[in-house]
């Protein structure tokens, strides 16, 4: 079973209520097994290091950016999860990830990579 959540106390509450599974017809019987392997990107966990790519991207004079929740789960999530600031979609501009009909936009490919050089830039200088 693939389960998401936002926050780490959300993940606990759904692994407890698996946990706490009991079968209710005589004879049957409910065996759990695993647990979350993955930890949400808490967005609290990256507030200031995005909060610099939104400056970032008004001086560049970049598109807005805005902060997004998917429900996906990326090697991000680890990073994240070991208290690393982290942005999880700062590559390629587009639409449909991982679909039929996937696409980016190849005109913002430069622009993304000048974002991403100043904070780098910005986060060496402290």
């Amino acid at each position: 079973m693939d389960v998401r959540a936002e926050t780490v106390a959300e993940q606990a509450r759904v692994d407890a209520a698996f946990g706490a599974l009991r079968a209710h017809l005589p004879g049957a019987s409910v065996e759990v097994k695993g647990g979350p392997n993955r930890p949400p990107l808490e967005s609290s966990s990256s507030a200031e290091l995005f909060a610099r790519a939104v400056r970032l991207a008004r001086q560049l004079g970049l598109p807005e950016l805005r902060g997004v929740a998917v429900g996906g789960g990326s090697d991000g999530n680890f990073t994240a999860g070991v208290g690393v600031p982290t942005l999880d979609g700062m590559g390629a501009v587009g639409d449909h990830a991982h679909a039929e009909g996937e696409y980016i936009v190849i005109s913002a490919m430069a622009e993304r990579a000048a974002l991403l050089a100043a904070l780098i830039d910005d986060v060496r200088a402290g």
